[in-house]
Formats: C-alpha cells, sequence, structure tokens
C-alpha cells in the first residue's frame, strides 16, 4: 500500500542546486514493462519522489537525509515502498512498527521513527530488537506502547504489499530512488550500471517540474485532398 507524505521536517539543511536533465540522459533500468505504468505520483501531484527502501540497509540510511532534504526543498511528496530484504530478520516488523505508528500518530511521527531507526540500525540483529525499539521510542515520546501493534496482521499485509510491488517492478536494489510526472520517470539511484548518485535529486527534480509545467503540443494532421 502506498504511503506518502510532504516533507515538513526542518533539516536545516539546504542542497546545492545540482543540474540534471529529466529522463534525457538517464540510468537504464531493468524494471518489468507491466509495472512502469504504476510509478506515479500521487492524486493531485504533477512531480513526487518514490523511494523502495529497507530499513536495515546502509545505503538507506546514508541517503536519508538527503530524501528528505530534497523533497523538503522542492516541496514534491516523497512516496515510500516498503522493500525489506527476507535475509534481513528484523527489517519486516521495523516496516510494520513504523506504519502501526502513521495509523495512529500520522505520517510525521512515522517518518520521525523510520529516522531514527535509521540511525539506530547498529542496534537490531533480531525482531525483538525492534520490538523492543519501538516499545521505548514510544514511551520517550509520552505514549504508551500497546499490547499488540498489528493484531489483525493489517500492516503487515501493507508491508507485504509494496515488497511484492518491488518484486513485480523488478527493484533490485534499496534504496531505488526515483523520480516521477504522470506519464514519465527517471531513476536516480538503485541500477545496476548508474550513475547512482543522490545528490544530484534535487536537480532531477527540478527539471522533472519544468518538463511537467511545459504544455503538451500537438502535431495537426494535414487534411486530405
Amino acid at each position: 500500500m502506498k504511503r506518502f507524505l510532504m516533507a515538513a521536517m526542518a533539516l536545516g539543511m539546504v542542497l546545492p542546486k545540482a543540474e540534471a536533465q529529466f529522463v534525457q540522459p538517464a540510468a537504464v533500468d531493468n524494471f518489468n514493462k507491466q509495472y512502469k505504468p504504476m510509478l506515479k505520483p500521487p492524486a493531485g501531484q504533477k512531480v513526487a519522489v518514490i523511494v523502495f527502501e529497507d530499513l536495515g540497509c546502509p545505503a538507506c540510511a546514508a541517503n536519508h537525509a538527503t530524501e528528505l532534504a530534497a523533497v523538503e526543498q522542492t516541496h514534491v511528496p516523497l512516496v515510500r515502498y516498503d522493500f525489506p530484504f527476507p535475509q534481513h530478520v528484523w527489517t519486516f516488523e521495523g516496516a510494520v512498527c513504523a506504519r502501526y505508528i502513521q495509523d495512529r500518530f500520522g505520517a510525521k511521527a512515522a517518518g520521525d521513527f523510520r529516522t531514527d531507526v535509521f540511525a539506530a540500525q547498529r542496534l537490531f540483529a533480531s525482531k525483538d530488537d525492534i520490538d523492543r525499539y519501538l516499545r521505548s521510542w514510544l514511551s520517550r515520546h509520552g505514549q504508551n506502547p500497546p499490547m499488540m501493534i498489528d493484531p489483525d496482521g493489517k500492516l503487515a499485509k501493507e508491508v507485504k504489499d509494496d515488497y511484492d510491488f518491488g518484486v513485480h517492478l523488478n527493484v533490485e536494489y534499496t534504496p531505488t530512488i526515483i523520480v516521477v510526472t504522470k506519464d514519465k520517470y527517471q531513476v536516480v539511484y538503485g541500477t545496476k550500471n548508474g550513475p547512482n548518485d543522490a545528490t544530484k535529486l534535487v536537480g532531477v527534480i527540478q527539471a522533472a517540474q519544468a518538463s511537467a509545467a511545459q504544455p503538451v503540443t500537438r502535431a495537426k494532421s494535414k487534411a486530405k485532398d
């Protein structure tokens, strides 16, 4: 299930403007063409950043602040898909925890939780570790930890739906960072042959915004004799 948020965090960080051309030239991806049309901004938005992420991925942690700063600077939504690799034993549960916080306390709180988990990755080696961290995190924020965070399995299904979409799309790496308009997309990070440079994200977003603002012109058909 898609989760999107407008980054509302004051990060105290402004990225330098990077010149980038939207789509051309662009990184070559191996996405399944059947699922490419699903890479679109949320309803009512012209441009968005889509990120497939794993809370236990060091590269996701390294690029997390750059993603948040870029959407803050350019005022576009950030669409998250959870893509917890099976070999990371706690990250599926971590994604469920983040969704619990989002359902109970909103997108801002869930974003803060994800940021804190990325910063604390080294503390986690099991599902019990992330469960204890969630309870501690809630207590520090003045909330009572629940007896169960997902008694009916709804949140786990949402995470699985995200993961299944990534598998069908043929996501190969985390993070995979994509700038999208209603009919085009450009991968900024997450391709085999690169370039993979999240510092270009602001430039690609701005190029996409310029592209989305241009009116579509149609060639006039010639009248038949």
